[in-house]
């Protein structure tokens, strides 16, 4: 666990933001006070010379925290153990990353953004797993192929998402990926996916609403985005262009 522990007004508020923004697992203490039981990383002010012992010590800059909590993260997965990513497929998939058992990020990405999400997190990790639910099959597939030089584990997602309380929308898929990055998946480098004619309905109803002139792309096109060997954009510039060449 990371434990903050600064007199300095600044330092505390930048880097609690940054551990607040970004879902990781912290306490508080004032500077000299026994630290809780589980404290791997402390954070306290550059200018500040306690030095907790038995525990790694992040100085941080007021004007930089970020740098101070990546630095503190980074320490974290050391000591944890293996970093695994789970990945909750869908519209907005959901991901989080923990370091043992301990959730150091979560959070969600548009769906073309995952696997530049996922790089930016497992970057500095030795050894990385990454484990993504078997829902959203299309999605899930262009992940994978997307992670092609990354362990990468298919888990069987059915009741990973939990009951949500009120206030608490949102957050569905978020700990769905939780969930998912605890469970034991079957190790894949691909994964081969026959749309159904739904799936392609649906990809022809997204590259409807992504045209400039509300026209929908055709099936064959459909099928190459289905496969990803061709974005929604790329597909209407290819109709486009298909379009003008029957024209002359």
């Amino acid at each position: 666990m990371i434990v903050v522990a600064t007199e300095d007004f600044e330092v505390y508020h930048g880097v609690v933001g940054e551990l607040r923004g970004r879902g990781v697992t912290f306490t508080t203490v004032e500077p000299g006070d026994e630290l809780p039981d589980g404290t791997a990383v402390v954070v306290t002010a550059a200018d500040e010379s306690h030095t907790p012992a038995g525990v790694d010590v992040v100085r941080a800059d007021p004007g930089d925290p970020r740098r101070a909590v990546e630095e503190g993260i980074s320490l974290l997965r050391k000591t944890d153990g293996q970093l695994v990513v789970g990945i909750d497929p869908g519209e907005r998939p959901g991901i989080a990353v923990l370091s043992g058992e301990m959730v150091t990020a979560a959070f969600q990405v548009s769906a073309n953004r995952v696997a530049e999400a996922v790089r930016e997190e497992i970057a500095d990790a030795v050894d990385p797993l990454v484990r993504i639910g078997d829902g959203a099959r299309l999605l899930g597939a262009q992940i994978i192929d997307d992670l092609d030089d990354v362990t990468v584990e298919l888990v069987d997602e059915t009741g990973t998402t939990p009951y949500l309380g009120t206030g608490t929308r949102g957050m569905g898929d978020v700990l769905a990926a939780v969930n998912i990055a605890r469970i034991e998946g079957e190790e894949v480098e691909s994964r081969e996916i026959d749309p159904t004619a739904g799936e392609l309905k649906r990809i022809k109803a997204r590259s409807r609403e992504a045209s400039e002139t509300n026209r929908a792309i055709n099936e064959a096109l459909a099928r190459r985005v289905a496969d990803g060997r061709l974005t929604i954009e790329e597909a209407l510039a290819k109709h486009r262009d298909d379009e003008v060449s029957d024209d002359e």
